[in-house]
């Protein structure tokens, strides 16, 4: 365990940063974490940063789409609706589904 590390944990409690009971990934060391960044006391490594790419389910799609058609389709309908009634309907409609759609 370098000094280095030593004092830059130091640092990091005293700011505020907890001890992790997750042992290093590396190591085994003891961990200090701080704002959602853990920094191993022992070998001083912090877990690798990487992207998770967002990545949707084919039946989310295929959803969202049909999804998207109903929301056109109610909007069309909504223009020609004189009926004030009908048209509170609609839209309640089209809320729950585009609620629906930022569920997905």
């Amino acid at each position: 365990m370098s000094k280095d590390l030593q004092k830059r944990a130091a640092e990091m409690l005293l700011g505020g940063a907890t001890l992790l009971s997750e042992p290093c990934p590396y190591c085994k060391g003891v961990r200090v974490m701080k704002e959602g960044q853990a920094l191993c006391i022992q070998c001083g490594r912090e877990p690798e940063k990487r992207d998770i790419p967002e990545e949707q389910k084919p039946e989310a799609n295929s959803l969202k789409k049909t999804l998207e058609k109903k929301l056109e389709s109610l909007s069309k309908e909504l223009e020609q609706e004189a009926d004030h009634e009908k048209q509170q309907a609609i839209l309640k409609t089209i809320n729950s589904i585009i609620e629906t759609i930022d569920k997905i």
